[in-house]
């Protein structure tokens, strides 16, 4: 592609507070912190945020309040080059917010609340897709995830699909509308029970009929290949993590850059594997996402 994708993320837009403990609380008490941090976050808007630093023109249809913190995280997401022009302010509600407890080993307690008065359906999609060469929505906003999908499929254009821990409703409504499936390991057992990550892809793909992969952490990535239907595994990086928050997103958002410049399936995921490693190396969420010359380093070994 001779000139930057550009992409639609849509979905969450929150106020992450983020504490870093030498462990998670196991019961009531206070909890001095080694250190904090404070910053517009959510599925979305980390992905959307990871594809901007990956090189992508970026848009955000998200929903927030009409309070003073509804303003401050559309700026903040402003700054970072991403256009929110399309991020809507619902009056009377409350912006999304959550308090995240991030341990030594880099695992997570996420406290999240969501206003429903800033989740209510919107009308109609507020843009034109013809535009844009990818679209990438998490499930925190399902009336906007489905338009955005439909409007992609209809554009011709990738309609990926983050499948994230919801209720279950919520993830059979949004699964017939995607191209393109990545669903953690978590939201896959939602879908089809505690089975084996291979037999899920199996089964998600069974349902649906288009390409689907399960995150699996340190684990690595499982897929089905389109061309040969057989289920692979990619790896992830060996690495010793400081904070795994928004790596799942940062590997959606870099997904989406992979597949928006035509790039094959197996060297998307691994350059959407190597840019949530990266993100695990630094403690503040989204934040921690790479840049593009970073992941690049990385798939090539050298220092970072």
């Amino acid at each position: 592609m001779s000139r930057a994708p550009r992409i639609l993320c849509v979905g969450a837009l929150t106020q992450d507070t983020i504490f870093r403990l030498e462990q998670l609380p196991r019961g009531a008490g206070k909890f001095i912190p080694a250190e904090a941090v404070q910053n517009a976050a959510g599925m979305a808007s980390s992905a959307a945020t990871a594809a901007r630093r990956q090189g992508a023109v970026v848009s955000l249809w998200a929903s927030v309040g009409d309070d003073m913190l509804g303003t401050e995280l559309t700026a903040e997401l402003t700054a970072e080059g991403i256009d929110c022009s399309g991020v809507r302010r619902v009056a009377g509600a409350r912006s999304a917010i959550a308090t995240i407890l991030v341990d030594a080993a880099g695992e997570r307690m996420i406290v999240p609340f969501y206003d429903p008065r800033a989740t209510t359906p919107p009308d109609a999609l507020p843009f034109d897709l013809s535009g844009f060469d990818a679209v990438l929505t998490d499930v925190r906003w399902p009336g906007a995830a489905a338009l955005a999908l439909q409007g992609a499929k209809k554009a011709g254009i990738p309609a990926i699909l983050d499948i994230d821990v919801a209720a279950r409703p919520i993830l059979e409504d949004l699964l017939p509308h995607a191209t393109h499936i990545v669903a953690s390991e978590p939201a896959a057992a939602i879908l089809c029970g505690e089975v084996a990550v291979e037999e899920a892809v199996s089964m998600l793909h069974a349902r649906t009929g288009v390409f689907v992969a399960i995150t699996a952490g340190g684990a690595g990535t499982y897929w089905r290949d389109e061309a040969t239907g057989a289920i692979r595994h990619t790896p992830a990086p060996k690495i010793t993590p400081v904070d795994t928050l928004a790596a799942g997103d940062v590997f959606h958002g870099s997904f989406a850059v992979g597949l928006a410049e035509g790039w094959d399936m197996e060297r998307t995921i691994r350059f959407a594997s190597a840019a949530a490693a990266l993100k695990c190396l630094k403690f503040g969420g989204r934040l921690g996402a790479p840049t593009r010359t970073e992941t690049t380093a990385m798939l090539e070994g050298q220092p970072v």
